[in-house]
């Protein structure tokens, strides 16, 4: 019957040592490749045994009276978050817990004016069969003198595994990097044998070469031979200025030659008679004054006109007492209608109204 292994439980020296060992070496990001040298812890447990016991920055000395206030300060504000509240008193979420239990616990058998014996101190041991929750948070278990065959292979795997400190790429970049040597080597020995036969194998003669390709290794691109003899130096002064000129002009000169061939045109088209009015600006026309014709009816027609409706209005309301004078047409209501579509005017002084509110005043007396 194959034998069935249960991981978890205590933690033991030598496993203690190979976690060591194995974080060393593959660091704290790849936990399933730490738990293989482990065959008899996951993981996830072997992550939670480095962060509840085996990490250095833990504190693992006796609470003082200050971290015991700040945790039950954070355990009032934020009860049962003990992940949040570790890294801010400096312990694990695990002794946070534990420590606040301790500290409730006193607080009663305090107020119950009990004291602390022995049979309260077993009774918190494990008792035969039960299994630890927490062993992770627990010291590690001495090793035996004798230990079992699985430990012991377990170890020797170990201890094969971490002292490996070149994995399979390295070792292919190495043999990669010893055969590529030995071809090094082999193509030198080569050359030196061609070349103390007679034969240059760096140059043409000993490689085809295609034709109209350089090969920039051996020739010079557009190289031009030198001549043979002194070299004459009067050929090097030469006028700079005029070689700029001939490359290209400015462009203030340009501009004036624009200027000039624009001037000759001008004065060219001014000798063939043409009319002036093309070169003369074009004069702005003004907007003419508005003229109006004379009125035909001057201002004292129209003041006699008026002056005789007013006339015949009165007569009218003296002598017109007849029915049948309805019937007529009243040839003042166009006048008026005319009047009352213009703008109305200040209305005449007819009666002195100071005069009138005098009269009135004197009646009230």
């Amino acid at each position: 019957m194959v034998r069935v292994i249960i991981k978890g439980g205590v933690w033991k020296n030598t496993e203690d040592e190979i976690l060591k060992a194995a974080i060393m070496k593959y660091g704290k990001n790849q936990w399933s490749r730490i738990a293989s040298l482990l065959h008899r812890k996951s993981a996830k447990q072997c992550k939670a045994r480095w962060y509840e016991w085996l990490d250095p920055r833990i504190k693992k000395t006796e609470w003082s009276r200050e971290e015991d206030e700040k945790l039950l300060h954070l355990a009032k504000i934020m009860p049962t978050q003990w992940r949040t509240i570790a890294p801010i008193v400096g312990r694990t979420a695990t002794q946070c817990l534990e420590r606040y239990e301790q500290l409730l616990d006193e607080a009663q058998r305090r107020a119950e004016g009990l004291d602390e014996g022995e049979a309260l101190r077993e009774a918190k041991k494990l008792k035969p069969g039960e299994v630890d929750p927490t062993p992770e948070t627990k010291p590690a278990r001495p090793d035996p003198i004798d230990m079992d065959e699985d430990e012991l292979e377990m170890l020797s795997e170990a201890r094969a595994r971490l002292a490996n400190t070149q994995g399979k790429k390295a070792k292919r970049k190495a043999r990669e990097k010893q055969l590529s040597e030995a071809r090094r080597l082999a193509s030198l020995q080569k050359r030196r044998e061609l070349r103390a036969a007679g034969i240059y194998a760096g140059n043409g003669l000993y490689r085809m070469k295609k034709k109209g390709i350089i090969d920039y290794n051996l020739e010079i691109p557009f190289e031009k031979p030198v001549p043979a003899g002194f070299h004459d130096p009067v050929e090097d002064e030469y006028d700079k200025s005029a070689v700029t000129r001939q490359i290209e002009k400015r462009r203030d000169q340009i501009e004036a030659e624009e200027r000039r061939k624009d001037k000759k045109k001008i004065t060219k088209r001014r000798a063939d008679d043409n009319p002036e009015s093309i070169f003369a600006q074009k004069q702005e026309h003004k907007r003419s004054k508005l003229v109006l014709p004379e009125p035909q009816v001057s201002d004292k027609e129209l003041e006699d006109i008026v002056k005789i409706g007013q006339t015949s209005d009165s007569i009218r309301e003296l002598i017109d007492e007849n029915p049948t004078s309805t019937l007529l047409h009243d040839y003042s209501d166009s006048f008026r209608n005319a009047q009352a579509a213009r703008t109305l005017r200040t209305p005449a002084a007819l009666s002195d109204a100071i005069a009138k509110q005098f009269l009135s005043s004197l009646t009230l007396y």
